[in-house]
């Protein structure tokens, strides 16, 4: 008969992290079984070649825009930023979920970021490539893309170091470094298991070579867990960092809707937002596909959408301060575009679905149904990044589209070559995505095996 204490340990760990049944070996079995064997599904496949047919899209749109020029693209005066721009913040923003999960919850010891982590730091790796592409190609001759980096040259050209351009090259190349090498030195343990269980003697090779010569011991262990650990101290002020040098892309400069120092939070909870909202649109399919629904569990769902209800309220909060500050400021030039452009003009109708997106759907989350429903949680996860977007096209074209003159005004129109590249950064993503839950453990391995045995430690123990 259990004891009182026992009891009461059950009833704490009626909704666990990691759903029980599982031994060591199971989960060892279950998560590398992916990786190592030698059959592709059909709906892998499927969807690896539409998302190979983007890339392509991808390819003839770059092709294109270097023979051509960025005349290409819609972007005119007044609009000189259009898609480049509001694709590189959202992309930005999508990758900040993988650095928090890892980084801030793994210093904060919540165990269930446990089952996420991966693939939201891979994701976070993916995201920032994608970003990236869009200021180098703005730039309009990214072939002289090397001179923002500071090097002596007979030119004599030094970089402008007041231009946020240059703000942007620093910080997001560093938050890249960081995070790749984050996700890399957390993969090592698995990367090892890998090497120790396949087969196949190519593949043996490939994971001894990037394993490092791992071999569990307790020097390995100490070396391990002190670089992590560093890690995760530098990614940490990344988090807040990265997107606030993206906000002040928009806060130095004077134009209406951008000069406001509200930015820079603001910014940083929309990309943790966004980004935890993509983890659910990526976290929920792979759990079904796979059939992981035992590693990652309706916990681990409704932490996330806790997570994605609080920084949406915060977006909330910074729209409606944004419209307040425009009111209560006298300034005639902010009112103008807040209550008659944006909510009444000829974008409105993306701004008031941006309010829709972001504000008002994610109020469902409040009932714990909802977030529970992978359904649910899956198709507000899609408005919620549909509503994301759309913020930032706001941000981006209403303020530049009609500023101070009106003698200068005029509208913005994405040319298909616009709607080519961003759809091909998604195939990109979305591929990038494909090949990293085929040839490397989607989940941590080791991190899960060692929450299994805490579990046991305590059980024994009561």
């Amino acid at each position: 008969m259990a004891s009182p204490s026992a009891s009461a340990h059950i009833a704490q760990e009626s909704d666990p992290i990691i759903a029980p049944g599982h031994s060591l070996g199971s989960v060892t079995e279950k998560i590398s079984s992916v990786v190592l064997t030698k059959e592709f599904r059909p709906g892998w496949l499927a969807g690896f070649a539409l998302c190979a047919g983007l890339v392509m899209v991808l390819a003839i749109s770059i092709g294109w825009l270097l023979i051509r020029g960025v005349g290409i693209w819609g972007v005119n005066i007044p609009v000189g930023w259009g898609f480049a721009i509001i694709n590189f913040v959202w992309w930005i923003g999508i990758g900040h979920a993988g650095t928090l999960i890892s980084a801030i919850l793994l210093l904060l010891n919540q165990e269930w970021r446990t089952s996420i982590n991966r693939f939201a730091e891979a994701m976070t790796i993916f995201a920032v490539m994608c970003a990236g592409m869009f200021p180098l190609l703005h730039v309009g001759r990214p072939w002289f893309a090397y001179w923002m980096l500071p090097h002596p040259n007979t030119y004599a050209l030094w970089q402008q170091f007041r231009s946020p351009l240059q703000w942007d090259v620093f910080a997001v190349s560093t938050y890249a470094t960081v995070s790749m090498l984050f996700w890399y030195v957390g993969l090592i343990p698995d990367l090892a298991t890998l090497r120790d269980r396949a087969k196949n003697v190519f593949a043996k090779y490939i994971f001894a070579f990037l394993s490092l010569g791992w071999r569990g011991s307790s020097r390995h262990w100490f070396r391990y867990e002190t670089a992590y650990l560093l890690l995760a101290g530098l990614s940490t002020p990344l988090v807040v960092s990265v997107h606030t040098v993206v906000s002040f892309d928009f806060a130095v400069g004077i134009i209406p809707g951008w000069h406001a120092t509200i930015f820079p939070p603001y910014f940083v909870a929309g990309a943790i937002y966004s980004g935890f909202a993509m983890v659910l649109t990526l976290a929920i399919p792979i759990r079904k596909f796979f059939k992981m629904e035992d590693l990652i569990t309706s916990r681990h769902l409704d932490n996330m959408a806790k997570v994605m209800l609080a920084t949406g309220l915060i977006v909330g909060y910074g729209y409606f301060m944004e419209a307040f500050m425009a009111w209560y400021s006298g300034n005639d030039y902010e009112r103008y575009l807040l209550f008659k452009n944006r909510m009444q003009g000829p974008y409105s109708p993306f701004y008031w679905a941006l309010i829709f997106c972001n504000v008002i759907a994610i109020q469902a989350l409040w009932s714990k149904k909802v977030r529970r429903s992978p359904v649910a949680l899956f198709i507000l996860s899609i408005i919620v990044n549909i509503g994301m977007w759309l913020e930032r096209f706001v941000i981006v074209v209403t303020s530049l589209h009609a500023d101070f003159l009106p003698s200068s005004w005029g509208m913005y129109y994405p040319t298909i070559w616009d709607v080519a590249l961003y759809l091909g950064t998604i195939g990109f993503f979305l591929m990038m995505m494909f090949l990293f839950v085929r040839f490397v453990p989607m989940i941590s391995i080791f991190e899960v095996r060692m929450l299994l045995e805490q579990k046991k430690e305590k059980e024994a123990a009561s």
